[in-house]
């Protein structure tokens, strides 16, 4: 199949789109028009491919996306940000720019389209949240309507290589002292290989999968957050740390400031998204992998081979 990934030089198009490729699919990668702090150069492993320069901010009207669908069976969107700004509007990447895309798909007559969202997001009032229900809400009315066959994924924490969350909670790991929000000690979550994730979209890929609707995708055990971090640093060989609560107004200051650097997925939408669990059924993920997902024990022995 002709696949359009959009977001293919990010943390998750990457590894998607070499997993498509593996597979035999070829793979139009759809890449942001540069900007400040961007690469137009997917990291994938193919010795040939084609970049669709796309503008996840500006593309909202339908007639923009019908010339990039030509020819395409299929289109997976794993755009996405954790900081609302001028160079990264959520309300634009999350909601408007999807919707268009949704929309130039049903008219165009690509049946297939999967959308990577997130777990956790049904009742939070972040922004982060609200953008990504509204995509999701659009795919679903259009599958509802017959216009196309939806699909939304809803991962957990997503850990693997190049990964902002995965680098920030390695990095938390080796320290001997960490301060955390309270949060951290209440909210589980459910951490998920990315490998694994790639591979179920390129099972659900095809029409023919028949799969539509919501799908969670996450490991086979929930934890509270600063448990998987204490597990990152077992996985190292290491003591255990000495974790400290920060207080509510310091974890706030800490979200705030971390808005400020564009480098750290740590910021006031993250810590909104501690409010609540990130967890799920994991058997529906595990059927489709054909086997039982990769503990979050044994996620940074993944990470090394």
């Amino acid at each position: 199949m002709n696949i359009l990934v959009c977001g293919a030089n990010g943390f998750l198009g990457r590894h998607i789109a070499v997993a498509l490729e593996a597979a035999g699919h070829t793979v139009l990668c759809g890449i942001r028009v540069p900007g400040p702090g961007t690469s137009t150069r997917p990291d994938l492993s193919a010795k040939a491919r084609k970049l669709v320069p796309m503008d996840f901010i500006r593309d909202t009207a339908v007639s923009t996306w019908l010339p990039r669908l030509a020819g395409v069976q299929a289109v997976v969107n794993a755009v996405g940000v954790l900081r609302d700004g001028p160079p990264t509007p959520m309300q634009a990447i999350h909601a408007e720019v999807p919707k268009a895309l949704f929309n130039a798909c049903a008219r165009q007559g690509v049946r297939r389209v999967i959308h990577l969202s997130a777990l956790g997001i049904a009742s939070s009032p972040s922004l982060y949240a609200t953008t990504k229900r509204t995509a999701e809400a659009h795919l679903q009315t259009l599958t509802q309507q017959g216009a196309l066959q939806g699909l939304v994924l809803q991962p957990s924490i997503v850990f693997g290589p190049g990964g902002a969350g995965s680098e920030l909670f390695t990095a938390l790991a080796r320290w001997p002292v960490m301060l955390l929000p309270r949060q951290a000690f209440s909210a589980r979550v459910q951490p998920v290989w990315i490998r694994e994730l790639a591979e179920v979209v390129t099972t659900l890929a095809g029409p023919a999968s028949g799969v539509c609707g919501t799908l969670p995708c996450v490991g086979p055990e929930s934890t509270p957050l600063a448990s998987f971090i204490a597990s990152l640093r077992r996985q190292r060989g290491q003591t255990s740390a000495h974790v400290l609560a920060l207080p509510d107004l310091l974890a706030r200051a800490s979200a705030r400031l971390g808005d400020t650097f564009p480098f750290t997925p740590w910021g006031t939408q993250a810590l909104a998204l501690l409010a609540q669990d990130n967890t799920a059924n994991p058997q529906p993920f595990a059927q489709l992998l054909g086997r039982p997902a990769t503990h979050y024990s044994r996620l940074l022995a993944c990470l090394a081979a």
